[in-house]
């Protein structure tokens, strides 16, 4: 008879796969929420809880603070692509202009203007005006003036050294005509004109081309020591006043009730006014000045107060090319600091003129403002010099 035996339950062990409880990764998005022990209190499931969530806030935050750096940095990338590309369509674009159109160089300027094929340069101004254009044929032949030191600053510019600069003489009348004299009476054309030349609208519409303005003056009066103040234009009514013929300074003259004479040369008015065939002589501010200079005790030099402004030109003649030429002198003259020819000149001819003890408006101290002429240039060239 069988014995059935006994089977001890605790040496057995279970069959097949052995199964463990999975628990997700400890991930604070994922994690599940376990139920808590009967012993946890409302307060700490309250503070888990939120904990959690600010858990799940702060990385929803770097996922976005990721997404917009990522978003930042394309941005960058593209503008910066977009920056190089401009910037090579503008040096195409640069470089195209410089070689192939746009505005000349200086070189086919001198081309256009003929100056490379002159050997001298002829200059005509005025030979009578002390300060502004002088003739001493006593002094070794010597010219002195502000206009003469204007007239060697453009020629130096040009390419000319003073031995090769010739000055002629002429009268007002002849400057638009741009013919001079030279010694011996015969008439000779000139390449410029500097010879206190005002600029006006009305020279412009008859054919003058001028330059830009280098000088504002106004203008003024002298009469002899003695003579009754003249403070306005309404004080030389019925007064007999000398001035330049095509003179700016007439018309005013002729408003105010002067009997008006005309002479091409300013002497000639100086001539008349010392034997008194005249009381005044009235022109710009700066040609009278010279000669109050010249002689202090012999005229009195009055300011009109007058508002209109002389602006003196080059009459550069039907040569667009020499006219661009002569701007860019001046521009440089302007604006470059250590271009400090204009100021000499002024301080030389003009500033040495003022009389200390009844000092009366000369010029402006200061070269009017000159617009920088369309001239081209190459990227690493200075364009003031």
């Amino acid at each position: 008879m069988s014995r059935m035996v006994e089977r001890d339950d605790s040496d057995t062990q279970p069959v097949g796969r052995r199964f463990r409880q999975w628990t997700p990764p400890d991930l604070p998005w994922l994690r599940r929420r376990i139920v808590p022990p009967p012993d946890v209190t409302a307060e700490e499931i309250a503070s888990r809880d939120i904990a959690e969530q600010e858990i799940f806030e702060e990385a929803i935050e770097e996922v976005q603070l990721r997404t917009v750096a990522d978003w930042e940095f394309r941005f960058r990338a593209w503008r910066l692509a977009g920056l190089g590309l401009l910037l090579v369509l503008v040096l195409v674009v640069t470089m195209s202009r410089l070689l192939v159109g746009g505005p000349p160089s200086v070189a086919q300027l001198r081309e256009q203007a003929g100056v490379d094929s002159w050997t001298t340069l002829n200059i005509g101004v005025k030979d009578d005006q002390y300060g502004v254009a002088y003739f001493d044929p006593g002094a070794g032949e010597k010219w002195s003036g502000f206009d003469i030191d204007i007239a060697y600053m453009i020629a130096e510019d040009l390419g000319f050294r003073r031995d090769d600069v010739r000055f002629y003489g002429l009268e007002s009348e002849d400057r638009a005509r741009m013919q001079a004299t030279d010694a011996k009476g015969k008439r000779v054309p000139v390449q410029l004109v500097i010879a206190s030349y005002s600029v006006t609208d009305k020279r412009k519409a008859e054919g003058v081309h001028f330059s830009a303005p280098y000088l504002h003056t106004e203008q003024s009066v002298i009469t002899l020591s003695g003579h009754s103040p003249v403070s306005a234009l309404e004080d030389l009514e019925d007064q007999r006043v000398c001035t330049l013929s095509t003179s700016t300074s007439q018309s005013a003259l002729t408003l105010a009730g002067a009997h008006v004479s005309r002479k091409n040369r300013v002497r000639d008015c100086f001539a008349e006014l010392d034997k008194r065939n005249i009381d005044a002589v009235s022109t710009d501010a700066a040609i009278l000045a010279g000669w109050k200079h010249k002689f202090p005790d012999k005229y009195v030099h009055w300011d009109l107060g007058l508002e209109n402004v002389e602006r003196w030109g080059v009459n550069v003649g039907d040569n667009a090319a020499l006219e661009t030429l002569v701007n860019l002198t001046l521009y440089r003259s302007y604006a470059d600091p250590a271009d400090d020819r204009w100021e000499l000149a002024y301080q030389r001819n003009l500033q040495s003129e003022i009389d200390k003890e009844k000092p009366v408006p000369i010029a402006e101290g200061m070269q009017p403002r000159v617009e920088r002429p369309d001239v081209r240039h190459l990227p690493w060239e200075d364009p003031l010099g």
